[in-house]
């Protein structure tokens, strides 16, 4: 392989609406139960929300030109479910359906191929109070309702389709922790709703099919790989349950249809493992087949150590960003998160491992042998303005060893076919508020004009498109 990336790769950067778009109450849009959830004390950092956030609603053409300048290859963004079907179903607002296509005509003016992400966790209130929302299974009929007007509508513009962003995560937060939406702790329901977002990919992966459209489709998993803390057995074997109760039993349902036997066994043995049906079986390993893609959002790795029965359970994250606050976390019998001496670590205690990127593509590509796609990666940081600059030279460092890493996979065999960090402006952090900063534009958030002020990411990654890498390659 070359030291520079195929000419075909997607350079790109992410969002997602509830997080950058702000006019909520705009055109007909519905409330999303985020829109709700910010409205609770004590629910979000600050009681920061997304009623305004970057404003990218009404400066989306702004946001576009710093792109283009950029020379972006691909934009990530999501749809805002509400905006297109207030209710969650039925009506359909046509100035939600005007809105993202100016978004999407504007990046394809400025050849920037946009990336769409169906669904980034702001799910209509409208359903959540009718039925529980992820909790029944009433929502795949209104999903894949929801996205075939999306395919209908953009379906001719659009090569590619994201449908879930990180499902294991907002069932995770909102059913596990109660950190998010609806804000319950319960494993059983986290299997359960996380179940349902399978069969709800499953039956949209389906639908698009059938549909003819030209695109390639897929969802995109928050994935951390796991080494074990030692050589010892109890380690080893604890790792090895990671990955059946965790790593692999996200993605096997996406993208094998079907979960790993032993961690099916040992959930069923403590009676929450979900419901699988026939049908269940028939649709997923179908729809396993013809998924043309997998996302993957990578942050972090993590180093496991045996937990015994009676060992540490699952904690709290840090929010603060008061670096050194890192907390061991697990699943007694299962697994426990330890520690990394070997690795640096961010504010937020989250490990920066490079290498954990390769790991993760090669091992992904070939359990499932399809290409993957990097739908999210960078960092989060306190970024500060000095004289109308933004020296961010630890984001340059991290991008450029993550970018170093993918290439370092595709040269064992991972079909890559694009890397999109997060993100491309500063945004609202869902447990963070405004405090932590993970794009290439800061934007000052004191400041009712919302400014847009390139940092000096923003040279490094326009250097890195147009050379397709080759200014982080040639030191490899």
């Amino acid at each position: 392989m070359s030291d520079r990336f195929p000419e075909a790769f997607l350079f790109g950067s992410a969002s997602a609406a509830y997080q950058v778009e702000g006019a909520y109450k705009e055109d007909g849009k519905g409330d999303s139960i985020w829109d709700n959830w910010v409205r609770i004390e004590g629910k979000t950092y600050q009681g920061t929300n997304g009623d305004v956030a970057t404003d990218h609603y009404h400066r989306f053409r702004e946001d576009v030109r710093l792109m283009k300048e950029m020379g972006l290859k691909a934009y990530r963004f999501s749809i805002s479910w509400t905006r297109i079907l207030p209710e969650g179903r039925g009506r359909i607002e046509k100035k939600g359906l005007d809105f993202y296509h100016q978004l999407i005509d504007e990046l394809l003016e400025n050849e920037i191929e946009p990336v769409l992400t169906i669904y980034h966790w702001d799910l209509p209130q409208t359903l959540q109070d009718e039925y529980g929302g992820w909790e029944s299974r009433r929502i795949i009929d209104d999903f894949t309702e929801y996205a075939k007007v999306l395919f209908e509508a953009f379906g001719k513009k659009v090569k590619y389709w994201i449908i879930l962003n990180e499902p294991n995560i907002f069932t995770q937060l909102g059913y596990l922790l109660a950190l998010h939406p609806p804000g319950k702790k319960d494993m059983n329901l986290y299997l359960k709703t996380y179940h349902h977002t399978a069969l709800v990919h499953a039956n949209v992966v389906k639908a698009y099919k059938e549909g003819g459209y030209e695109g390639l489709i897929g969802s995109s998993i928050a994935y951390t790989p796991g080494y074990a803390a030692s050589s010892d057995e109890k380690d080893e074997e604890a790792r090895r349950r990671y990955y059946d109760t965790v790593c692999w039993w996200i993605m096997d349902i996406f993208y094998k249809g079907e979960y790993p036997a032993w961690g099916y066994e040992e959930f069923t043995r403590r009676g929450i493992a979900p419901e699988v049906t026939d049908e269940d079986t028939l649709i997923l390993k179908e729809a396993a087949k013809l998924s043309d893609f997998i996302g993957i959002n990578y942050y972090q790795s993590a180093m496991l150590a045996h937990n015994p029965i009676d060992g540490i359970g699952l904690s709290d994250f840090n929010v603060s960003g008061e670096k050194g606050n890192f907390k061991e976390s697990g699943v007694p019998g299962l697994y426990r998160q330890v520690y990394n001496p070997n690795v640096e670590y961010t504010d937020w205690d989250w490990a920066i491992d490079p290498d954990g990127l390769r790991v993760a593509l090669v091992e992904i590509s070939k359990r499932y042998e399809k290409p993957a796609f990097i739908s999210e990666n960078g960092i989060g940081a306190f970024d500060e303005l000095e004289e109308e600059k933004v020296h961010d030279g630890y984001r340059t460092e991290y991008l450029k060893s993550h970018i170093m890493a993918c290439h370092e996979a595709m040269k064992e065999g991972v079909d890559l076919l694009g890397y999109c960090t997060w993100s491309f402006t500063d945004l609202l952090s869902w447990l963070n508020g405004y405090q932590k900063r993970y794009g290439f534009v800061y934007i000052d958030f004191e400041d009712e004009n919302l400014p847009r002020i390139k940092k000096d990411s923003f040279a490094f990654y326009e250097e890195v498109i147009r050379t397709q890498g080759n200014n982080c390659l040639r030191e490899e």
